[in-house]
């Protein structure tokens, strides 16, 4: 009897791993014709740095999920900011290929886009972060925009430097911004096909 309920465990161990030939949710996902913002420059090459920390909006660990195990929710296409402890209200809005608009007077889209978190508004305790996901393993295929926006300086030091990660299906790519008011400084960010 014990040898028989060993088998049907090994078996049913066996049966729970990957599907040969079957390809991972977001393998088919990918970024094309990435266009910034006048001198943002967009990086695209992960370096390991460590361990992941926690809201910096970065793949610390480059595993293709940025803040991962911080609380953050996460999907094929992320987009995250962090700009750390700045007083600065910083706002972040993805248009997806039906020109729909997932932003924090609209935290969610018909399309499967989702505002996870508003900083400061959502008690962020000094830890500025804001993350826009997709829910689900096959976004919309067309034309994405994310603009990030300053909205008020709140007496920060100028620029309020903003740190932008994008996950785009198994890769993540990264930014830093400058966000100043006037002169068209105070929006930034970059669209994408897939």
């Amino acid at each position: 009897m014990i040898r028989r309920t060993l088998l049907l465990a090994i078996v049913a161990i066996a049966g729970c791993g990957p599907v040969p030939g079957a390809r991972s949710p977001g393998a088919n996902v990918v970024a094309k014709n990435v266009i910034t913002s006048d001198g943002v420059v967009v990086t695209s090459a992960c370096v390991p740095t460590g361990p992941e920390l926690c809201f910096n909006a970065n793949d610390d660990n480059c595993n293709g999920i940025i803040d991962e195990g911080c609380g953050n929710a996460t999907g094929v296409l992320q987009f995250m900011i962090a700009w750390g402890d700045s007083p600065a209200d910083v706002d972040i809005t993805v248009i997806d290929p039906n020109g729909s608009k997932v932003h924090k007077s609209n935290r969610s889209t018909g399309s499967g886009l989702q505002l996870e978190r508003n900083c400061p508004e959502d008690g962020c305790h000094g830890q500025n972060t804001e993350n826009v996901y997709f829910e689900g393993n096959e976004p919309p295929r067309g034309k994405y925009t994310v603009e990030v926006k300053l909205v008020d300086a709140h007496g920060a030091e100028l620029p309020v430097r903003v740190h932008l990660s994008a996950r785009v299906g198994n890769k993540t790519f990264a930014m830093d911004l400058a966000l100043s008011p006037g002169q068209g400084q105070d929006k930034q960010g970059f669209s994408f096909e897939l």
